[in-house]
């Protein structure tokens, strides 16, 4: 999929952080690359150092003003992208949080098996990093914004292999709907986004996962496999203003794939 490009400048004039891009397959960079095309200012961070060359062409790809480093489990990392926003910026429009983690052997095993450290870690970095960014980028919505995360529907019904992140997801969902709640009344709008089943680097760590993606294909009314590109478009529509009250929402993106038994 391409983004129209009569459709360009849908989101001139705004500017927004999106975390989460490791490489040119990963659905945060689908994210950036719309956002881009409809005319909104794109602020960028990358993991690491190890990192930083697999994201810095992209980042010069999106004309990015902004490029830091952000590992949100390293104590005000966090914090200082968010001041960094608001002393060149001085304010945000959208966030795109695309991160999640579970160490393997928390992430390999049953849920009722899960040791307390792995399940401590995995609910940091994949749920309390988003309310944690929400936090931080309510000040700098002056007039208002969209905050996107991304889930999975794994969240909602027991998907083979996807174990604890299952767990987390559906907190993250649920997360989502608490700070619409409480956030919308300063016209701030919440969003998960549920891509169906992709190739990403993230995804590969999920055991049998090319089987998933042909039962995908085989399953999903579409009957085809989605693209960042697709998730991208979708999550850029919700930031516009034609989408101003709709929040809350769990959009999926998935070819109709999570509507089949």
């Amino acid at each position: 999929m391409s983004i129209p490009a009569a459709k360009a400048k849908l989101l001139d004039g705004r500017k927004g952080l999106v975390v989460g891009i490791a490489n040119d397959r990963s659905i945060a960079w689908g994210c950036a690359r719309a956002f881009r095309a409809f005319g909104a200012e794109v602020a960028v961070t990358y993991l690491n150092d190890k990192a930083r060359p697999h994201v810095e062409p992209l980042a010069r790809e999106l004309e990015a003003s902004i490029f830091l480093p952000l590992d949100v489990a390293i104590p005000g990392q966090m914090e200082a992208v968010f001041e960094e926003i608001e002393r060149i910026w001085g304010e945000l429009d959208f966030v795109v949080h695309s991160i999640a983690f579970s160490p393997k052997d928390t992430l390999g095993g049953r849920v009722v098996d899960a040791p307390r450290e792995g399940f401590l870690k995995t609910m940091d970095i994949s749920c309390w990093s988003f309310i944690r960014m929400a936090h931080l980028a309510e000040p700098l919505m002056k007039n208002g914004g969209t905050l996107f995360t991304m889930t999975y529907h794994g969240s909602q019904v027991v998907v083979e292999n996807y174990n604890i992140m299952g767990v987390a997801k559906a907190a993250l969902e649920s997360a989502v709907r608490y700070l619409a709640a409480e956030l919308g009344p300063k016209g701030i709008r919440v969003h998960a986004i549920s891509p169906g089943a992709l190739a990403t680097r993230a995804a590969s760590g999920i055991p049998e996962f090319d089987a998933l993606l042909e039962k995908t294909k085989v399953k999903a009314p579409a009957r085809e496999l989605i693209d960042i590109d697709d998730v991208g478009a979708a999550t850029a529509f919700l930031a516009h203003d034609a989408a101003r009250l709709i929040t809350g929402q769990v959009l999926y993106v998935d070819g109709g794939y999570h509507i089949i038994d």
